[in-house]
């Protein structure tokens, strides 16, 4: 067959794909512990996490959660910090230890040969982490001096204090990093976090990469073995913060010539119904480059490099928040733009060109997501740690391709009133 060179091919709107999560494998280990495993790329590399519920939401005393995930590969009773890294760069590979408000994650990226190398390092890091004194020591002192560092930059300073506002500082969601409550913590502390938060019978592991069962049965053999016993993290209930002020100005430095703006309020997590037509509403509003706020508050008015909305949604709540850096001259025209922006939204059905932009952007990342092992697990990982299933990926695929500027204009109404939001700004 001859090619034609001359016509085109056609050209498609992503909104006209089809888009297929592929299938993920999901084993239980011999002692009951959850596997789920994709076998897909390429290259001879896998990326294993496991998930604990080890995140601030179960703290019990500030700044443990971070502690630990900092610590926890920093000795055990069988090796010093020294010999556990020096084990990792043998074989080229690369472990980090993060918590969010919700999870700790511990992650493996290595050629796949090594796993039956690494893995009884991973098990041991796991299950056997002594958090030596020096080695706390050094923590407390390194992330005190960052937090000095950080906090003499307004956008550290406006983040911590929206988080504050919107949820409580004695939330979880809202408490933020203090240099007497890191001078206060203690070995003690994080051992106590750790065996209750970082207990196996709770973790969740994640595998993709370039992976045969012979790669999944190391993991039997290192993890599935021990008999575990599932427990229950008993976790507080948390009321709503006593209503405040909703302006807050806060001068961080007398001499700054560039402020922080957050504006934001309380929002449902990804179980309400309104949260993916909110995710096509978000993006119009403020999510991309192209948004209305960048249009407006970049493009024609030259106040900021760049300004967004974003939605954080966790377990337990979540949080609809503006945020952008502008020059101190301009911090209350740039606050004015925002909120003109909401009522804009509020008061106008968005043109159906603009509404067919932002759901093309959208899919077209979707599309990316899609192509390589590890971006399809991330996906995977955030349906199962709230309790989805693949229908919740295709509802909301259904969603960004059908929804109307007439649904996104009352879904404005409801979330975009000015008076339901907190405006931070910090100089």
């Amino acid at each position: 067959m001859k090619l034609d060179r001359k016509t085109p091919p056609a050209i498609h709107d992503a909104i006209e794909f089809d888009y297929i999560l592929p299938p993920l494998n999901t084993r239980q280990l011999g002692n009951g512990l959850p596997l789920y495993w994709l076998n897909a790329g390429v290259q001879d590399v896998v990326e294993i996490d496991w998930i604990f519920p080890a995140g601030l939401w179960y703290e019990q005393k500030p700044a443990v959660a971070n502690a630990t995930a900092g610590l926890i590969k920093n000795g055990t009773s069988k090796r010093t910090s020294h010999e556990i890294h020096e084990a990792l760069e043998f074989y080229g590979a690369s472990v980090k230890a993060t918590a969010n408000n919700d999870f700790a994650t511990v992650t493996l990226y290595t050629l796949t040969k090594h796993l039956p190398a690494l893995l009884p390092v991973i098990h041991e890091i796991l299950t056997d982490a002594i958090f030596p004194e020096q080695e706390v020591a050094i923590h407390k002192q390194n992330a005190i001096q960052r937090l000095l560092v950080n906090l003499r930059q307004c956008e550290f300073v406006a983040n911590q204090r929206i988080d504050a506002l919107l949820f409580g500082e004695a939330h979880p969601y809202g408490r933020y990093s203090k240099k007497e409550k890191i001078e206060a913590l203690t070995r003690e502390d994080i051992l106590e976090f750790y065996k209750r938060c970082y207990d196996l019978a709770n973790v969740k592991i994640f595998m993709a990469g370039k992976i045969t069962d012979v790669d999944v049965q190391h993991v039997e053999n290192v993890f599935g073995k021990v008999p575990v016993t599932k427990k229950e993290l008993n976790s507080e209930t948390f009321a709503a913060p006593a209503p405040s002020e909703r302006q807050h100005q806060v001068l961080n430095d007398p001499n700054g010539v560039q402020g922080a703006i957050r504006i934001g309020r309380l929002f449902p997590n990804r179980h309400d119904p309104d949260f993916a037509p909110m995710v096509v509403l978000n993006t119009l509003f403020g999510g991309y480059f192209g948004s209305r706020l960048m249009s407006n508050i970049r493009e024609e008015k030259g106040f900021t490099y760049g300004i967004y909305s974003s939605l954080s949604p966790y377990i337990n709540g979540g949080s609809l928040i503006v945020h952008t850096e502008a020059g101190r001259d301009v911090l209350d025209a740039a606050v004015r733009e925002i909120y003109h922006e909401m009522d804009v939204l509020c008061n106008e059905v968005a043109p159906e060109d603009e509404l067919m932009l932002v759901k093309n952007y959208l899919l077209g990342n979707l599309l990316g997501d899609l192509d390589g092992p590890f971006s399809i697990m991330q996906r995977w990982r955030t349906l199962i740690l709230n309790g989805f299933t693949v229908d919740h990926f295709n509802n909301n695929i259904q969603v960004y391709k059908t929804i109307t500027a007439g649904e996104l204009q009352k879904l404005a109404q409801k979330y975009y009133k000015v008076d339901d939001f907190y405006e931070v700004v910090v100089v």
